[in-house]
């Protein structure tokens, strides 16, 4: 029987390097398209808002294995040849958009309307009334559900071995395999996931306390 020497551990720890490169890809691709999917979802324009409503229905009432599974061979289907890593990229960036862009969307109209009406007064123009008075505050009403999020795409970006690539998860299932030790392997793994995630769950815990908090001021 195989024991779990340094070459393992270095394997798992390449898987742990692409799990948070995954992570923060997605978050940061999911937070720039999620915030256009905020803002067309508050937009004057019907057709806009309905657009984009599907869109985050898609992708909320779809599980994320299933979106894996169509980006990566949907985009072979048409002819294009993609690397997995390009594909998990893409399909958690479409992911993290949908449900940024609708916990952004709950925060911005969360801002009380008095805000809107003043800059209304003052005669500011929306990207300046929205840059500058909306999104702040949204953004800092929103921060327990992003971080809240941002714990779930970590967690997720395990799926990505269902296109072959190999991050935490799937690295822990193939020391397994090699040393027949899945208990301690996969402890290690869970282990791993939990120093990550677990202070940033405190982290939201804390911050939703403190908006709680100032709210009964």
């Amino acid at each position: 029987m195989n024991i779990i020497g340094p070459n393992e551990i270095l394997f798992l720890l390449q898987g742990l390097k692409w799990t948070i490169l995954l992570s923060a890809i997605g978050f940061v691709g999911g937070g720039v398209f999620g915030l256009l999917v905020a803002l067309a979802r508050t937009s004057n324009w019907k057709s806009l808002r309905r657009t984009t409503a599907g869109y985050i229905s898609v992708f909320q009432g779809t599980p994320l294995l299933m979106q894996l599974f169509v980006v990566y061979y949907g985009i072979t289907l048409i002819g294009m040849e993609v690397d997995a890593w390009v594909a998990v990229t893409i399909a958690l960036t479409l992911h993290a958009s949908a449900y940024l862009g609708e916990i952004w969307r709950g925060a911005i109209q969360a801002v009380p309307k008095g805000q809107s009406e003043a800059a209304n007064a003052l005669g500011l123009h929306y990207v300046s009334r929205t840059k500058d008075i909306i999104l702040p505050q949204a953004l800092r009403l929103s921060l327990p559900a992003t971080v809240g999020f941002l714990v779930q795409l970590i967690k997720g970006t395990s799926l990505a071995a269902i296109v072959g690539f190999i991050e935490l998860a799937r690295a822990g299932q193939i020391v397994s395999n090699q040393t027949y030790k899945p208990l301690l392997v996969f402890g290690i793994v869970g282990a791993v996931y939990f120093v990550i995630c677990w202070p940033l769950s405190l982290y939201g815990a804390r911050l939703e306390n403190r908006l709680a908090a100032a709210a009964a001021r």
